[in-house]
């Protein structure tokens, strides 16, 4: 009976999914309520999966992720791509996936994926390109890559420590080369010619990142008795840091210079006036050289309680703000509250000094507050909060951290120092302390419905293996094949691995079934070897959902994709990764 109750909610959790009738993280949920009301699994069991490594990488994945973007980390690959590509999308596609599978084939590829998504979300920002024409083809080609050796994938240790505990030889590094390089080279040939025409072509939604015109912001720079900018001249000082920035006027003394008219260095106490992105006021705020004049406490967007963070205020309509001069207003009188720039449409202020600006409908104060006061000045209704600017922060100057912490937990989860949890963890966690990352950002960096639908297929998986389901499964569909030659069994055997892998883990599918593989092989007399790299592939021939692997799940949000997406691409990719290993592994492994 527990059979059956099992599968019905299995057939129900494909039909929601591939649908998308309801929510992914709904359907998700209503997995464990099914398996506990049933009583198919006790609540503890139901529950595991939040608590299962999986959703713990996959969260400290995110924030990881979130991290590298916010900083500019990935800023130096990104440039190198966007160079080699040069606008074109095959070439781009091209580079990003043998970049991605000469990495995945050495280190994990949940982290590989991890770098490459920011990486391609700056490109295509670049050129006006679809994210989601790149992100499944990036994750399926790490995927193709880690079945090339050994150390590719966690799945490929555990079936070579399994063979030995067996009785067989283990696998050697480069064991799988053989036919794992081709079967790669092949695979992402077929996604540069078909993802192209397969994928849809969804609106980039973090292209706000990109800083043009529209963004200018005209802000006072005081310059303190300390600054190395003294005595030098306002046109050259900020030309080779900031290029886009403009420095407009320099006031000294009451006296207003042109810096392209007037020859006037930069003495003590200076007011520069200049125009530029959100990106380059913020920075050099951060720098010693100059701060701003009525502020008494520097700008520190760090990981300390109650941060600071940097939002616009928009004068709407009817406000009473309008027609006021800003030094005039609550707002510029509040000592909490510390405005950096302002800036107004098709940009023409003729007020020498920001707080001289009379303001008008729709015009943007730049400022910076504690989080605490945000809720204050939200509740103000003289002004609209944007808070999504603050999202447009590149923290350019804690870069380095975000690529030695990141580099650290690749090193180290590849030399076998920390399992690769242990190691996500702690590069999160060090994201935020080193002032990478604020809270605020790592709770948005996690994306609840992704690990949500872990967790509810790891109760799913649990559910098979406990109730027996998957285990009748196997040998059912291995006895339609009893009567075949030992070639068309192999194929099965991958095929029914990899049907597996699409709902369970690939390393539970592993676990569950090379027992299972070596006890077929033994029965119809042949060497269990071919059956051993069989289930090599076939556990890693996991495309056809996200729920397949992390990295499918990793790119699920950012991507905007829904199930369909995986269906149409992956199961081509599927099916031809079972014929290539049905075809080739008898050749290197006879039976």
């Amino acid at each position: 009976m527990d059979i059956w109750i099992t599968t019905i909610i299995l057939l129900a959790t494909l039909y929601l999914l591939v649908t998308e009738k309801i929510s992914v993280a709904l359907t998700a949920i209503g997995i464990i309520v099914l398996l506990v009301v049933t009583n198919i699994l006790s609540p503890k069991e139901a529950v595991a999966g939040f608590s299962n490594p999986a959703v713990i990488t996959v969260g400290a994945m995110f924030v990881v992720s979130k991290g590298m973007m916010r900083t500019g980390g990935v800023e130096f690959i990104s440039r190198r791509v966007i160079t080699l590509a040069r606008g074109s999308f095959t070439v781009a596609l091209a580079i990003m996936l043998l970049l991605v599978a000469v990495a995945s084939a050495f280190i994990n590829n949940t982290p590989v994926v991890i770098l490459f998504i920011p990486v391609v979300m700056t490109m295509c920002c670049e050129y006006g390109l679809s994210p989601s024409k790149f992100l499944i083809p990036i994750s399926y080609a790490s995927i193709l890559a880690g079945t090339c050796t050994l150390i590719g994938t966690s799945t490929n240790i555990i079936i070579s420590d399994l063979s030995a505990s067996y009785g067989y030889d283990p696998l050697s590094m480069f064991e799988l080369s053989i036919i794992g390089v081709p079967i790669a080279l092949v695979g992402i040939l077929f996604l540069l010619i078909a993802a192209p025409k397969i994928l849809p072509a969804l609106a980039n939604p973090v292209c706000q990142l990109q800083n043009g015109e529209h963004r200018k912001y005209l802000a006072e720079l005081q310059v303190p008795e300390n600054s190395s900018l003294i005595g030098r001249s306002p046109t050259d000082i900020f030309r080779r840091k900031y290029p886009s920035l403009s420095v407009l006027e320099l006031i000294s003394r009451s006296h207003i210079y042109r810096p392209e008219r007037d020859l006037k260095i930069i003495s003590a106490g200076d007011i520069i006036l200049v125009k530029g992105s959100l990106n380059d006021l913020v920075d050099i705020l951060h720098r010693e050289e100059v701060e701003l004049p009525t502020t008494e406490k520097g700008l520190t967007l760090g990981a300390q309680k109650d941060a600071p963070i940097v939002v616009e205020l928009i004068i709407p309509p009817h406000s009473p703000l309008c027609n006021q001069r800003l030094h005039n207003t609550d707002i510029a009188g509040d000592s909490e509250v510390h405005i950096i720039a302002v800036k107004r449409s098709n940009l023409h202020i003729s007020e020498h000094q920001i707080h001289d600006v009379l303001l008008k409908t729709g015009d943007v104060l730049l400022i910076w507050c504690n989080d605490s006061k945000l809720s204050t000045i939200r509740n103000n209704t003289d002004y609209l909060v944007i808070e999504d600017v603050y999202e447009e922060l590149i923290h350019k100057r804690k870069a380095a951290w975000s690529i030695l912490n990141f580099i650290g937990m690749v090193g180290t989860a590849t030399l076998g120092l920390a399992d690769i949890m242990t190691c996500a963890l702690t590069a999160a966690f060090l994201m935020i302390v080193t002032g990478c990352l604020q809270m605020r950002d790592a709770y948005k960096a996690l994306q609840g419905e992704v690990l949500l639908l872990i967790a509810g297929t790891i109760a799913l998986g649990a559910a098979m293996q406990k109730t027996g389901t998957s285990q009748l499964y196997a040998e059912t569909f291995l006895g339609l094949f009893a009567n075949f030659s030992p070639v068309v069994v192999l194929g099965a055997i991958i095929l029914l691995t990899s049907i597996s892998t699409q709902i369970l883990s690939n390393n539970a599918t592993a676990v569950l079934l090379l027992p299972i593989a070596i006890s077929t092989a033994i029965g119809i007399e042949v060497d269990p070897k071919p059956f051993i790299i069989g289930v090599c592939f076939g556990a890693s021939a996991c495309f056809a959902t996200p729920v397949g692997y992390q990295t499918n799940l990793l790119v699920y949000g950012p991507g905007g994709y829904s199930f369909k997406d995986y269906l149409k691409l992956g199961i081509p990719l599927n099916i031809f990764v079972v014929m290539a290993g049905m075809c080739t592994i008898p050749i290197f492994w006879p039976f």
